[in-house]
């Protein structure tokens, strides 16, 4: 009997166990739906009932008083935010969600249909639109869908891609670029030319090619080719997309004061866990011993969920303490200071398991002055030196090759290798694969590609 109850002990143990890894390595808005299940599950949690409307005033004032010692630039911002919530309020607006590249293209095409017809086939249209503004549908397939003729179908793709911004509805790069060409004025027949005969010799950079098929001057090239790369290759890219929009809620926030730093947790994203009144008054009744048993059964995993959460918490705050303490460069000059730091650093400095590290910052959001990032971020790997000089971090070698790239003479630009043996000059050893690796992240082109011609 004593064997059963400790291995039941131990299971009780375990699952708890369990149960607070998963709470740690929650972002605030699963643990805002995970708090909400349980309350639904556990009749003695209650959750404190908060107006929306007070959760929003009640983060504007704080980020106001957290502000309250800061620069005086800051204290504008949020003087003109406040500012800005308090006349809405006066006019009652309401903040809308952003506008999706469909709505923003159907609120141009509604005032053309002249049936209900011509708006279904053109709200099919709008909403078969990819992330880039591209139409994914064929037209044969619309013309299927809707029983229409080939003219038909054409005639719906002409007001399609009729309206803004240009090139939305192309069913390929060099239609989309045609697109917009056909918008500009005055007209650039040879850049038609390159769009339609060229633009793969365009994407490897090949002046001298293209000069010669058609029979233009390096001069008259390179300026046709300068009006083509200006266009948009991705028309629709600057709207928020229905499937992939997420609203990034940061889980702590980092304010600068004079001489240090304050790490807040953003606790009010998610309801706080009180007990019911009334099963708690039930404990203290004459009740049977079943009932008694559920209820202590139900409050044991209250009060555990809620130490949980304050753990949570408490986890959150001393991990990022210790990355603020890491970091310090980076929180007081910008991007582009970070430095070495792995998650053993900080599991040293705090004595915990690295494991614990890890489910604190997964999937966490940390803002400062400098913007909103992944915890994450802020562990940057190490690029080895030479010459025994420090280590570094990807970004600032990053910003070592654009430095490099935009020093170099344009005509006779630098190869990977090249690059790679001035880093190593530099004191930072990294391999031409390394080198070719961060240039692409960076949207630089390789050496041919970067060539001008005079």
């Amino acid at each position: 009997m004593d064997i059963q109850m400790t291995t039941a002990q131990r299971q009780v143990l375990s699952q708890r166990m369990i149960q607070s890894a998963e709470i740690l390595q929650m972002n605030n808005q699963e643990l805002e739906l995970f708090i909400k299940r349980q309350e639904m599950e556990n009749p003695l949690i209650e959750l404190e009932d908060t107006q929306e409307e007070d959760l929003r005033k009640s983060d504007l004032q704080r980020k106001l008083e957290w502000l309250e010692a800061t620069d005086g630039q800051n204290r504008v911002y949020y003087r003109e935010e406040r500012e800005e919530e308090e006349e809405r309020e006066e006019w009652n607006i309401s903040v809308e969600e952003e506008e999706s590249l469909a709505d923003f293209v159907l609120s141009q095409l509604t005032p053309l249909c002249e049936s209900e017809r011509d708006r279904e086939i053109l709200y099919f249209m709008a909403n078969s639109l990819d992330s880039r503004g591209y139409l994914e549908e064929s037209l044969r397939t619309i013309g299927e869908r809707f029983a229409l003729s080939e003219a038909e179908a054409s005639h719906y793709l002409y007001l399609l891609q009729s309206v803004e911004p240009a090139g939305i509805g192309a069913r390929n790069l060099r239609e989309c670029l045609l697109l917009q060409l056909d918008r500009m004025q005055p007209s650039f027949p040879m850049a038609r030319r390159i769009v339609l005969e060229c633009l793969e010799m365009l994407g490897r950079n090949q002046i001298l090619q293209i000069s010669s098929c058609l029979g233009l001057s390096i001069e008259e090239t390179q300026e046709n080719c300068a009006i083509v790369r200006q266009l948009n290759p991705k028309p629709g890219s600057g709207f928020s997309s229905r499937e992939n929009l997420r609203y990034v809620q940061p889980d702590v926030t980092v304010i600068k004061f004079q001489d240090y730093f304050q790490v807040l947790l953003n606790d009010n994203a998610y309801p706080k866990i009180v007990i019911n009144s009334y099963y708690s008054r039930m404990l203290q009744e004459d009740n049977s011993e079943e009932v008694q048993e559920y209820i202590r059964g139900k409050l044991k995993q209250a009060e555990w969920l809620s130490h949980c959460i304050d753990q949570r918490g408490s986890t959150l705050l001393e991990v990022t303490r210790t990355i603020v303490a890491f970091q310090e460069a980076f929180f007081e000059r910008g991007p582009g200071n970070r430095r070495p730091m792995r998650l053993q650093d900080v599991a040293e400095a705090l004595d915990i398991h690295e494991s614990t590290v890890s489910r604190a910052v997964r999937d966490k959001y940390l803002q400062c002055s400098w913007g909103i990032y992944p915890l994450n971020y802020f562990f940057a790997k190490a690029v080895g030196a030479a010459s025994g000089r420090p280590v570094s971090t990807p970004e600032r070698i990053q910003m070592q090759i654009r430095a490099i790239v935009d020093s170099e003479d344009k005509q006779h630009p630098l190869s990977d290798q090249k690059i790679a043996d001035r880093l190593a000059a530099q004191g930072f050893a990294i391999s031409r694969r390394t080198v070719a690796k961060y240039r692409a992240e960076m949207g630089l082109r390789e050496a041919s590609g970067r060539k001008e011609f005079t």
